[in-house]
C-alpha cells in the first residue's frame, strides 16, 4: 500500500526561519545517526520516518558515515525515499555531511576538496537523490586550509549537488572565518550544527553570539545528551540502552551525581507538565538563535514525545533559575 502522509501535517508543527535565509526548518528535526543502519530493522526506521513526516517534521539529517555500517543509513533512507517519500521530495529538507572516516587511505576523511566532493557524490548515489538541500563540513580539519574546505562546499552548491552549505562542530572563531570565506565566495553559510544540551553547553561560550551576528541558522544535535535527559536512566542503566551497549554513551558518564541531577530535572519537568525529554528539547529552543532541535529516535513514541515538547515551549524565570541551580 502506498504511503499517504497526514493531511494535517503542517497544522501543529512550528517552523523557524534559518538565520537570515528564506528557509524555514521545523522546530524538531529527525536525525538518522543511530537506528537506521543495516544492523537495525528497516521496517522500524521506516515507520519512524513516516510518523515524523506526518507530524510535520520536514527535515531529515544524515551523514556519509551514519549506520552502522557506514553508509547504510543513507542507503536505507534512499529506500524510504523510493518507497514512500519520492512524491514529497519538494516538501523535504534533506542534509548530509562529510568529515569523519569513511573509506581507507589518505582521502577518506577530514576536509580536503577531493574527499568532500567524492563523499557528496557517494551520498547522492546511496540516497538516490539528484541533490541534497544542505551539505555540511562535518568537522573542522586542522591540516587543511579553511579556504579549501569551504571552497569545496561552494563548488558543491554551484554544481547543483546541494542547495546550501553548512558547517558542524566549528568553534566561534572558526565559524566567523567560515562565514566570511563563504560570503566572499557568494555562497553564504546557511547553518551550523553543534552539539548542545543541558549537560553540554559549550556553544554558550561565544558560538551563539557569533551565529547571531552572522545571521546563521543553528540546529543542535544530542539535545537529550545521548538519552541521559530522559526517563531512561532515572533508575539505573536498562538493558538495550546506549549506556548498556557502551556505544556513544558510556556507563561512567552516569555517575551518582549525574543521576541525582537527572532526577531533580525530572521533578522540574513534571511540575511543568512535561516529560524530562520534552523539557530538554524545549530548553534547547529557548534561545532564538537555535532554529531546530535535532532528535534521534529508536521508536515512534520518541518522535511523538519530542514533538510534544512544542506544546509548552516557554519557561518562567523561576524555572530557568531552578534548572541553572541544578546544573551547577
Amino acid at each position: 500500500m502506498d504511503y499517504l502522509p497526514a493531511e494535517n501535517r503542517y497544522q501543529s508543527m512550528r517552523y523557524n526561519r534559518c538565520g537570515a535565509s528564506g528557509v524555514k526548518l521545523p522546530a524538531v528535526s529527525l536525525g538518522l545517526w543511530h537506528n537506521f543502519g543495516d544492523v537495525d530493522v528497516f521496517a522500524n526506521g521506516r515507520t519512524i520516518a513516516r510518523r515524523a513526516f506526518d507530524l510535520g517534521i520536514t527535515h531529515f539529517d544524515l551523514a556519509n558515515n551514519y549506520g552502522p555500517s557506514p553508509g547504510s543509513a543513507e542507503e536505507n533512507f534512499g529506500l524510504m525515499m523510493k518507497k514512500d517519500f519520492h512524491p514529497f521530495r519538494d516538501e523535504m529538507i534533506i542534509s548530509s555531511k562529510a568529515g569523519y572516516l569513511m573509506w581507507p587511505g589518505p582521502y577518506g576523511e577530514w576536509g580536503s576538496r577531493k574527499y568532500l566532493v567524492a563523499s557528496c557524490d557517494q551520498s547522492l548515489k546511496r540516497m538516490g537523490l539528484q541533490y541534497v538541500d544542505i551539505f555540511y563540513s562535518h568537522r573542522p580539519d586542522p591540516d587543511t586550509p579553511l579556504e579549501e574546505t569551504l571552497g569545496a562546499l561552494d563548488f558543491i552548491v554551484r554544481s547543483g549537488r546541494a542547495l546550501y552549505a553548512g558547517i558542524s562542530s566549528y568553534d566561534a572563531g572558526q565559524t566567523a572565518q567560515a562565514a566570511k570565506i563563504l560570503r566572499d565566495l557568494g555562497t553564504p553559510c546557511l547553518i551550523h550544527q553543534p552539539s548542545y544540551s543541558m549537560f553540554n553547553r559549550w556553544i554558550e561560550d561565544g558560538l551563539t553570539k557569533t551565529l547571531g551576528a552572522e545571521k546563521m541558522g543553528c540546529i543542535v544535535f544530542s539535545p537529550l545528551a545521548q538519552g541521559m535527559l530522559s526517563n531512561k536512566y532515572l533508575n539505573g542503566i536498562p538493558d538495550g540502552s546506549r549506556a548498556s551497549k557502551h556505544t556513544s554513551l558510556t556507563a561512567d558518564r552516569l555517575s551518582p551525581e549525574r543521576v541525582a541531577q537527572i532526577r531533580k530535572l525530572n521533578e522540574v519537568a513534571q511540575r511543568r507538565g512535561q516529560s524530562l525529554a520534552q523539557m530538554a528539547v524545549a530548553w534547547t529552543l529557548r534561545d532564538p538563535v537555535v532554529t531546530s532541535s535535532l532528535i534521534g529516535a529508536s521508536k515512534v513514541a520518541h518522535v511523538e514525545e519530542a514533538v510534544g515538547a512544542l506544546a509548552k515551549p516557554d519557561f518562567a524565570a523561576a524555572e530557568l533559575a531552578e534548572i541553572e541551580a541544578i546544573l551547577k
